[in-house]
C-alpha cells in the first residue's frame, strides 16, 4: 500500500496529514477514455448480465406497468429511470460534468463540490443525478440552479442513450454508487469515471472480494478520492490500481457550516418548546426507532421537548398511529403549519423533508437513527458541525470514520444497546456543562476536516478534466 498516495499517518482524531494531488512529483496514470476488458470471457459476461436485465424487465413488466397506470409519481420517476424527457446539450454550451449522489446523504454532500465547481477558473455546467425520490427532491432544493435528472436502470442501451443525451465530459460518482454497464458504456464512449468521498463498508467490500473478478470491474473507473486510510487499502485490496487512490478525506465535513444554522422564527415557534425547555431530537429515524426514543424520553427526559424526524416521511401516518398505542398523540410539523397550536408536552413529528438541518439547528441533545437497528447510522456529523450533543446507538458500520472521530474527541456518544438510551438522554437533559463540552468539540472535530473539497477537485482536474474541450461528442460525430 506504499503506492496508495495518502498522509504519511493518520489516526480517527484528526484529519489526515494529506499531500495536495499532484505534489509527489511522480507521474499518474491517464484517465480511462477506452473499454480496459475487451476479452471474450469478459463480453460473456456482460452479455449474461444483460440478459438478466431483459429476463427482469419481461417478468416485472407486468407490474411496473399496474403501478405505471395507478400511481402518477410512479409513473414519472418509472420513465424518468428509463432516460425519457432528456434534453440533448446545447450546441457551444459549456462542457458538462455529472455528478451522481444515489440518495440524500449523497447529495448533501456533493453540495461543497458543485460550488467549489461553479468557483473554478473553467466554466462547467454541473448536471446532477440521483436514485431515490427523497434524494431527487432534496436535489433539486440544493441544487436549483442546476439540471436534476434520474440516475438510469442498468440496461446497456438505456445507459448509453442516458450518456449520449447528458454528454458529460467526467462522471464524478459520490462514496460508491457503481453499475457495470453504465461504467461500461462510459468507457466506450471515452468519458472518465471518478469516486469522489469514496468509502466501502465492511459489509460491502467483502461483498465485492467474493466477486471481484466478476462484476462491476473497478478497474474500469480512472480515479478514486477517498475519505481515509483503512478505504484506500480497501479498493487496493479489490484490485484498483494504487496509483489511481488518493486519500483527500471527508467532502462532508465542507459542506456543513461551523456553528447553528438557524431554525428560523416558524420553526422556533412550531418546535421550540417552552422558554428554557431543553430540545431532543431524534434524527434519521428507522421503522422501530421511534418507540424506542419515545419510551426512553417518557421514563428518563419527560420534561424535554422531544422532536422525531424520521428518514422518511411517508411514515408519518405509521408513526403516529404507533405513537396512539403508547397513549401518546404527536403533533404533525405539516398540522402545526396549518394553525394547531404547539404543545410542547407531546412529541412533534416532522413529516416534511428537507427540514433537517433547521432541526439540528434549534436542539440541544441528537440522537442519531439507523443505529439502533442493522441499518448503519447516518451522518452524525451534521449535528456535530452546529455544536450540538450526539448520541448513537450500535450500528455505525456506515460511518465508522465519522463516529471514530466524533468518539475519539468526546463529541459523541455510541451506546451498546437501546437499554442505555434513556438513562443518557436524561443525563445529557440535566447536564448543560456536559453538553456545551460535547457541542465544542464535535465543533473542532469537524472544523479539522475542512478542505477534502479542495484536495478533490484538484485531483479531478489532474486527472479527469486535463483536455476538456467545449465540444461535445455528439457535435464532434457528425
Amino acid at each position: 500500500m506504499a503506492a496508495v498516495r495518502s498522509s504519511r499517518s493518520a489516526t480517527a482524531a484528526r484529519a489526515p496529514d494529506i499531500d495536495a494531488p499532484g505534489t509527489s512529483g511522480g507521474a499518474f496514470p491517464p484517465p480511462i477514455l477506452e473499454d480496459p476488458n475487451r476479452a471474450l470471457p469478459r463480453a460473456i459476461l456482460h452479455g449474461f448480465y444483460g440478459a438478466l436485465w431483459w429476463l427482469a424487465i419481461v417478468l416485472g413488466s407486468p407490474w411496473w406497468g399496474w403501478r405505471s397506470l395507478t400511481d402518477k409519481t410512479f409513473r414519472r420517476m418509472a420513465l424518468a429511470r428509463l432516460g425519457w424527457g432528456l434534453a440533448r446539450r446545447s450546441p457551444g454550451a459549456a462542457p458538462r460534468i455529472l455528478i451522481h449522489g444515489v440518495s440524500v446523504g449523497e447529495v448533501k454532500a456533493a453540495q461543497s463540490l458543485v460550488e467549489a465547481i461553479g468557483k473554478g477558473t473553467r466554466a462547467y455546467d454541473v448536471v446532477i443525478s440521483t436514485t431515490t425520490d427523497t434524494g431527487f427532491e432534496v436535489a433539486r432544493e440544493l441544487f436549483a440552479d442546476h439540471e436534476v435528472v434520474r440516475f438510469p436502470v442498468d440496461p446497456g442501451w438505456i445507459v448509453t442513450r442516458f450518456l449520449r443525451r447528458i454528454d458529460p465530459v467526467c462522471v464524478v460518482l459520490v462514496e460508491l454508487e457503481i453499475w457495470p454497464n453504465f461504467l461500461r458504456a462510459a468507457n466506450i464512449a471515452g468519458i472518465p469515471v471518478a469516486v469522489v468521498n469514496g468509502r466501502i463498508t465492511a459489509t460491502s467490500y467483502s461483498s465485492y472480494r467474493l466477486f471481484r473478478n466478476l462484476l462491476p470491474q473497478f478497474n474500469r473507473i480512472s480515479l478514486f478520492c477517498v475519505q481515509g486510510e483503512e478505504y484506500a487499502r480497501r479498493f487496493a485490496a479489490l484490485g484498483c490500481d494504487p496509483g489511481r487512490i488518493l486519500v483527500t478525506g471527508n467532502v462532508k465535513a465542507d459542506s456543513l457550516g461551523d456553528g447553528p444554522v438557524g431554525p428560523g422564527e416558524e420553526l422556533l415557534r412550531l418546535l421550540g418548546g417552552a422558554p428554557g425547555q431543553v430540545i431532543l431530537t431524534a434524527g434519521s429515524t428507522h421503522p422501530e426507532e421511534e418507540l424506542l426514543v419515545v419510551k426512553a424520553w417518557r421514563d428518563h427526559a419527560p420534561e424535554t421537548r422531544l422532536v422525531l424526524v424520521p428518514r422518511h416521511p411517508r411514515r408519518a401516518v405509521e408513526i403516529v398511529a404507533a405513537l396512539a398505542e403508547l397513549g401518546l398523540e404527536a403533533q404533525r410539523l405539516s398540522e402545526l403549519r396549518a394553525g394547531e397550536a404547539p404543545d410542547p408536552e407531546r412529541p412533534a413529528l416532522v413529516d416534511t423533508i428537507g427540514e433537517l438541518e433547521r432541526v439540528y439547528g434549534l436542539s440541544d441533545v441528537v440522537f442519531i437513527g439507523g443505529s439502533l437497528v442493522p441499518h448503519g447510522g447516518q451522518n452524525m456529523l451534521e449535528p456535530a458541525s452546529q455544536g450540538r450533543a450526539v448520541v448513537y446507538g450500535p450500528h455505525v458500520q456506515n460511518f465508522q470514520l465519522e463516529a471514530s472521530l466524533l468518539e475519539a474527541r468526546g463529541a459523541a456518544i455510541r451506546l451498546p444497546d437501546g437499554e442505555q438510551l434513556g438513562p443518557q438522554l436524561g443525563a445529557l437533559a440535566r447536564d448543560p456543562g456536559l453538553r456545551r463540552r460535547m457541542g465544542e468539540a464535535g465543533l473542532a472535530a469537524v472544523g479539522e476536516q475542512k478542505g477534502a473539497t479542495a484536495r478533490t477537485l484538484s485531483a479531478l482536474e489532474e486527472r479527469c478534466l486535463t483536455n476538456v474541450s467545449g465540444v461535445s461528442r455528439e457535435q464532434d460525430s457528425r
